[in-house]
């Protein structure tokens, strides 16, 4: 894991190169896996559906689906219901040695989706959050 001092080039706590931004902005960072990354391995232990039975490798994957597919539907109106059958692929697609059931992920799926949705200005898939 790459170390998370400030003084260390701004390194990026996944691959260890120069140059992380540390602090998310509103357009800027909000799809920047490393500021993501950061966040939620602080706010993991405080989240409802968070039980110790799994590591934040567990969770990783999930809010790597929800904040990418946030991403990747913006400015569409899509709501995160709607769209559940195919995040749950993509989830699937990308969850590696994750010990997380779909059912189990949902939850930190919709955490990372409404965390970009909060950082960038309007409600993008028009739910009232």
């Amino acid at each position: 894991m790459g170390n998370l001092n400030r003084t260390d080039s701004n390194r990026d706590p996944r691959t260890g190169d120069p140059g992380s931004r540390p602090v998310d902005t509103a357009a800027g960072g909000a799809f920047n896996p490393s500021v993501h990354d950061i966040y939620w391995r602080e706010a993991l232990a405080r989240e409802p559906y968070y039980t110790t039975d799994y590591t934040y490798d567990d969770y990783a994957p999930a809010y790597r689906t929800g904040y990418e597919a946030a991403g990747r539907y913006h400015g569409q109106n899509r709501r995160f219901d709607d769209l559940e059958p195919e995040l749950r692929a993509d989830y699937e697609r990308v969850k590696g040695k994750s010990r997380l059931t779909w059912e189990h992920a949902k939850d930190a799926v919709r955490a990372a989706w409404n965390r970009v949705e909060r950082i960038m200005p309007g409600d993008f898939d028009d739910d009232g959050r």
